[in-house]
């Protein structure tokens, strides 16, 4: 899947690429415009959250404490302790967070983890109970916690991109367009079944293929944008591109 230097035909919108910049969000959590700053973090808890709690959960922790551990992790963030030392120069987006939480388990839940819980913590609004039934579904125990943040990672990308592709078809009044062609974005192009979406959508094959065609085309660019938004050497898009397909297929 080749990356084309534009990752947008449309114009560039500056509210839309500070909602999925991650470099960005990162450094603007880190100012001190309180409501930008909790924009910034909001978006990050919901990109980042589960491959987290998953991460901190095969790092041995229990169900409870790795809800405290990734609660106090994003107000940490918010509260300047390490989001300040964020630096794009340093390569990888996903390298900083993993990099972030270690040194926060490291050196945080010894100094009064218990404390906070129950505490004066403002507690985010995350769904662990869902958190958890997805844990159960995760790979067998000897999956590297790297390794499966990694996978949670992709996942969570491939998800906000089919998100946002959704939402563009449903903004062009096309949302049922979509949740026909959904499913062609897995597979290979040859083993769509054309012919079938052809009589659901009233249309003859050649005109299914070309939105098919379309369809992931678009989203082949919002992959490579968002992959894009979490480097800071343009370069390494294919290489991380490659990564994160790897990362689903093992």
């Amino acid at each position: 899947m080749a990356c084309s230097k534009s990752t947008s035909s449309a114009p560039v919108n500056p509210r839309a690429v500070f909602a999925t910049t991650h470099w960005s969000v990162v450094l603007t959590a880190a100012s001190n415009d309180t409501t930008r700053s909790q924009m910034a973090m909001a978006r990050l808890c919901q990109t980042y959250w589960y491959p987290l709690y998953a991460y901190v959960r095969r790092r041995g922790h229990s169900a409870q404490d790795a809800q405290d551990l990734t609660q106090a992790f994003f107000l940490y963030l918010l509260e300047q302790r390490w989001v300040g030392r964020a630096d794009p120069e340093r390569g990888r987006f996903r390298s900083f967070i993993l990099a972030t939480i270690n040194h926060f388990l490291a050196n945080e839940w010894k100094k009064g983890m218990a404390q906070k819980r129950g505490g004066d913590c403002q507690h985010l609004s995350l769904d662990w109970a869902v958190a958890e039934q997805r844990f159960y579904l995760e790979p067998a125990a000897q999956v590297a916690p790297d390794k499966l943040f990694d996978k949670q990672w992709a996942l969570s990308l491939l998800s906000g991109v089919i998100d946002r592709l959704e939402h563009e078809y449903q903004s062009d009044g096309r949302a049922d367009l979509f949740a026909a062609l959904k499913q062609t974005l897995l597979g290979l192009r040859d083993s769509q079944p054309y012919a079938e979406l052809a009589l659901a959508l009233d249309l003859n094959e050649s005109a299914v293929k070309v939105a098919v065609h379309r369809l992931r085309k678009r989203y082949r660019k919002l992959i490579c944008a968002e992959i894009a938004h979490t480097l800071d050497n343009p370069q390494e898009i294919e290489a991380e591109m490659r990564h994160l397909f790897q990362v689903l297929a093992d």
